[in-house]
Order: structure tokens, then sequence, then C-alpha cells
């Protein structure tokens, strides 16, 4: 087929949560907008990384918490049919992937499949996947980046070599491996270790850091870390992965300490997990004179314009936090921006989630942020054990803290860990956006019993008026 020739008004590359929520947003504001996508709609989230791995989590937590409930009078020994969890992970993501590519059709944007580069600053080509399916030339007056991000590769272990393994490879899965060696205890390799070895896998982690989660404060990550002890996981802290070599059952991986001390850990197979990088290499980003930061990220400004005037960038490829939800924010504001709305980023805070055993959730400013903020931080903490709810659970391991201004008492942040951490850190969230003060949600009443219950009493707490736990 020969080349095309098309125009638009707004292009977006990449339908991850970013762009495809930057493709809807445009189209409802008027503009003529086409969405480029060379591999799945939902990018990389939706396919490869958050609804799957959910998915997986969920499916081992039912399967450990109906094999562990002895407690409750409960005797079960469940058994993990891998082919057919994949089967119902795989309906989950597809009914959410066609979903999304529903919904930019029912708002009128145009849809390409293929790869998008730069010409210049108005014009883009689409290479279409597949032999013979040629280029098109599209015309456009804004273009938004929204390419995401991929695994980032250690040097020696090539995603390309079968036991070493991606998260996105790990997801794709059909059998259980008996023995797993992780490289990387961050949020990834955390998820990931946790519910593996909650499907009967002997999990193995090495981490060149000295400790679990390095972006969270230490009573949050021992909490957590003291779980996935007990579940079983082997940790070997300070220790970088140097190479790995096969065995007659599998796989050797080595490391060394900073000291040069070598060791050596067997596994069937390797999960490297040690963080994420951005896709800007594919759109030849210098034709348009933009150029990536030291960091591989594209820098923006509030109003997630780029330093080419009429391009945008949203979502994992501007840097930290790599969240879809931060993505999809950016995304909804760089469309409105492009059609001539005084748009703008303007959140107070981002949540964040690790979906480990149990959840974390955070939001806003720590004590230490505040103070270094110049805040005179005041802190109330609840802990789940004194939480009628978590017990009833068997979840009493956790606590909700807020952080708060003590002059005005207006909510600075929240840290939270325990069950369903994800969903109660939207109410702190919510108090950190709208500014409210601690009596603001001390005094809204909570339903009981309910965990939602103990972000009251933390607000209690900090105002020396808590009834369920010792006031400080």
């Amino acid at each position: 087929m020969g080349d095309i020739a098309t125009a638009t008004d707004l292009l977006v590359i990449g339908a991850g949560p970013g762009g495809y929520v930057a493709a809807i947003r445009g189209a409802q504001l008027g503009l003529d907008t086409t969405l480029v996508e060379k591999d799945a709609y939902g990018g990389a989230c939706l396919n490869r990384g958050c609804i799957p791995s959910k998915a997986f989590i969920h499916g081992a937590d039912v399967a450990h918490e109906a094999g562990n409930a002895e407690e409750m009078g409960i005797h079960a020994d469940p058994a993990i049919d891998m082919v057919q969890m994949q089967e119902w992970k795989s309906d989950v993501v597809d009914q959410l992937t066609s979903g999304v590519e529903k919904l930019c059709k029912a708002n009128g944007v145009s849809l390409l499949e293929g790869t998008a580069a730069f010409e210049d600053e108005h014009t883009a080509r689409i290479a279409h996947g597949g032999e013979g399916q040629g280029m098109e030339t599209v015309e456009f007056e804004h273009a938004v980046i929204a390419t995401g991000s991929r695994p980032i590769q250690v040097p020696g272990f090539d995603f390309a070599d079968d036991p070493v393994l991606s998260s996105s490879q790990l997801l794709r899965m059909e059998s259980v491996p008996d023995r797993l060696v992780v490289v990387g205890a961050g949020y990834i390799g955390m998820e990931l270790s946790t519910m593996l070895t909650k499907l009967g896998t002997d999990v193995t982690v090495v981490e060149m850091l000295d400790d679990v989660l390095p972006a969270y404060e230490a009573d949050v990550k021992r909490i957590v870390r003291k779980r996935a002890e007990e579940l079983g996981i082997d940790f070997h802290f300070g220790e970088g992965a140097t190479g790995w070599e096969e065995t007659a059952d599998g796989v050797l991986v080595s490391t060394e300490t900073e000291a040069g001390d070598v060791s050596q850990y067997e596994g069937d197979a390797v999960l490297v997990a040690v963080g994420r990088q951005p896709v800007t290499d594919t759109m030849e980003l210098d034709a348009i004179g933009l150029e990536s930061n030291d960091a591989g990220f594209i820098e923006t400004d509030d109003r997630a314009r780029t330093d080419v005037e009429n391009v945008f960038a949203v979502g994992d490829v501007t840097g930290e936090p790599m969240l879809a939800h931060k993505a999809s924010t950016e995304g909804i504001v760089a469309a409105e921006v492009a059609a001539g709305e005084p748009a703008a980023l303007d959140q107070q805070a981002i949540p964040a989630a690790v979906f480990t055993d149990p959840e974390i959730a955070t939001v806003g400013l720590t004590e230490d942020e505040a103070a270094d903020a110049g805040f005179d931080p005041v802190v109330g903490k609840m802990p789940l054990r004194a939480s009628g709810r978590a017990l009833s659970m068997g979840e009493s391991d956790g606590f909700v803290r807020i952080v708060a201004d003590e002059a005005s008492e207006i909510v600075l942040g929240g840290q939270i860990v325990g069950p369903n951490a994800s969903e109660i850190v939207a109410e702190v969230a919510l108090a950190v956006e709208m500014s409210a003060t601690l009596e603001d949600v001390a005094g809204t009443v909570h339903t009981h019993p309910t965990l939602a219950e103990a972000v009251m009493e933390a607000a209690e707490n900090a105002q020396g008026q808590a009834i369920h736990t010792l006031n400080r």
C-alpha cells in the first residue's frame, strides 16, 4: 500500500491511561482527534501491568486465605489451576481494553494502529505493522506524547533469554514456578514476590539496598517485610545481581556485595524487577528539537506542555511518580489546554498504593517532609489492632497515620498500612486536596464497623481526643 495523508487537530501517540484519556477529552471538547497505538488499547497498565497483576494478586489472596483460615474454623486445601486463572485474567483485561476502544470510537476519536515518529513540529509518520501495510502521514495542530514506559534490564540479564523474565513476561505464565529468584525489592518486586509465594513458589529476593521499598518510611515497610518473611520469602540485602547460568534443573543467579562477597541462588527462573524506564526512542524527538533530560524523561510545565509549544507529554515519559492516575490527570489537562481551556495541573497531592500484603497507600507529606517544608507537623495514628473491623477480618497488622500543620490543623498527608489501604487513602487524599482540617475529618461521622473509621480516629488522635486508642 502506498502512503496516505490525513490531518487532525490533536494527535495522541500511545493509548495507555494518559493517551486514551487525552484523546477522549480532546474529542469531547470538539477537537478532531487521532489516537495512534502500536500494540493494545489501554497500554502497559491494562494489558501487562496494573490490571493483570492485581487480578493475579486477588486470586493468590483468595487461595491463601482459604488455605490458612483454620483459626476461623475454615479448613481447605485449594488447588491452583494456572491455565484457568490466566483465562480469567485475560477475560478481565479483554473487557477493559475493548471498553477503551469502544469509548474512543463512541466519542469520535479516530484510531490508527502503528508506530508514530515526528517529521517536524506539525507532521508525523505512522508505520503500520505487518508486511505491506505501508506508511501514513498525519498533519496535526497539537500532539500528545503518551508512549509510557518499559521494564529496565539489568546488565547480563536479557529478557530475550527464556529463564530471565520481566514483570510482563511473568504475568503471562501458565504454570507456577517451584522456585524463583527475584532481582529487586521495590514495589513491583514485592507485589509479585508476595503473589507467587501465596501461589506456592519458593521465592528468593536479592536487593542492592538494605531494605525493601526504599521510597517508604521505616515503620511502613517493616510491617510489609515482616509479613513477607512470615509467608516464606527469603531476602538478601546489600547484594547486586551480576549474572546467571543455566544448570541441569534451572538457573543459578550470582550476586556480589560492595565488599566483594559473592553468593549464588538457585531457581527455575529469574524475575528482574528493578523499575521502569520511559519509552522515548521511537518517536524521532530530534526532528522537532525536543530532548529528554539526563534521566531520559521529557520535561513538562504545569499545563503538560513540552519545550515545543504545540507538543504535550503525559504519563510515565514525564517522570516520577509513574502512576496511571497521574497519567490520566495529565492527559485531561493536555487535551483541555490544546482546546484553549484554562486548565493546569494544580493537585495538592497524588496518592500512591502498593498492593503487597498488607497494602500500603500514601498521599501528601510525611512528618519529616512536612518539617522540611517549614510546617510544625502534628501527627495522629490509629493502630489497626484497635479496629473492630480489622480484627473481625483477621487483618490487624498496620495503621492509619495523618500528618497536619499544628497551627492551622490543615491535613498535609497520610500513610496507611493495612487491608484495603488503596481504597481508604482516597479520604485522606480528598482532605489534602480541599485543605480540610483535622476537625473536618474527625467531625465526619463514619460508618461502624469499617476500616475507614481508623482515619477519623487518627485525626482525633492528632487532636489529643481519640477514644479508641491512647492519645499521644
